[in-house]
């Protein structure tokens, strides 16, 4: 092989060096650019991951205030049931007195009833008769030609 093509051929191996080297630069600053991204991705990822966590405990903490509520919920519709029971049981014993004129009573429905009911049953009562609560149902009516309103009233217990 002679000088000349010697040369030429170390030339061209050469420019394929330069070629390649160029290349290969080119490559680590894609390289370089990747890790950079991954880099990124990766902490992305981290606060992707603490944003679940977070939401997770905060989803815990839902879960258990509706179980809370679910248990408020049912004692609840309970005391409602007892305090409706109750209503009952204390309608039971009220006594409706129809026919009583408006404002016979005066300012004591409950000694007026003791006095009057004692009277027209001829009851003889020792103690007199006592109610716990006696008044009359509905709002007082202008016409004074109508029917009077009905009394209700609760005789104490024994």
């Amino acid at each position: 092989m002679s000088d000349k093509e010697h040369s030429t051929t170390m030339e061209r191996i050469l420019q394929e060096i330069a070629t390649v080297s160029r290349r290969i630069e080119g490559m680590d600053a894609s390289i370089t650019s990747l890790t950079l991204e991954t880099k990124s991705m990766r902490s992305d990822i981290a606060g992707f991951q603490s944003r679940v966590t977070g939401l997770e405990q905060r989803m815990g903490s839902l879960e258990a205030q509706a179980t809370a509520s679910q248990d408020r919920d049912q004692d609840l519709l309970y005391l409602r049931s007892k305090l409706t029971d109750m209503e009952d049981r204390s309608r039971r014993d009220n006594i409706r007195l129809l026919g009583i004129l408006e404002n016979e009573e005066g300012t004591d429905m409950q000694a007026f009833l003791s006095s009057t009911l004692s009277k027209l049953t001829s009851l003889d009562c020792d103690p007199p008769l006592e109610f716990q609560r006696a008044h009359r149902v509905g709002p007082k009516r202008s016409d004074k030609s109508s029917r009077p309103r009905t009394v209700i009233c609760m005789p104490a217990t024994a």
